[in-house]
C-alpha cells in the first residue's frame, strides 16, 4: 500500500503553518491493523517528517516520519496501513476520541 499518495501530499500543509491554528485538521491517518498504534497527520516537509498526533501507550503530538511508518511492523509482522475511508478531522475531535 502507498503511505502517501500525491494527492494527500498536496493536501498536507507545510511544517509549521499550523502553528498557531487554534484547532488544526488532521489529514490523514495510518494505523497497525494488528496492534494499538494509530498516526494522524496535519503537517508535512515534503520528504519524510510529518507532524500530528499519535495514539499508542499515550496519546502525544508530536513528529514522526514516513520512513518509519513504512519500516514498522505490528505484533503479527503486519505493516502499517493508510485508513482509506478517514475523512479529514479536527485534531479536537481526535483527541477526544483517542486521550485515553
Amino acid at each position: 500500500m502507498q503511505l502517501l499518495t500525491q494527492e494527500l501530499r498536496a493536501k498536507l500543509p507545510p511544517l509549521g503553518t499550523t502553528e498557531k491554528v487554534d484547532d488544526p485538521i488532521c489529514q490523514v491517518k495510518y494505523f497497525t491493523p494488528d496492534g494499538s498504534w494509530t498516526w494522524f497527520g496535519t503537517e508535512f516537509d515534503g520528504e519524510d517528517t510529518f507532524f500530528g498526533a499519535v495514539s499508542g501507550a499515550e496519546f502525544e503530538i508530536g513528529y514522526f516520519s514516513l520512513s518509519e511508518l513504512e519500516s514498522l511492523r505490528g505484533p503479527l509482522g503486519l505493516s502499517v496501513e493508510r485508513d482509506l475511508y478517514f475523512k479529514p478531522t479536527p485534531l479536537s475531535q481526535i483527541r477526544k476520541e483517542y486521550a485515553r
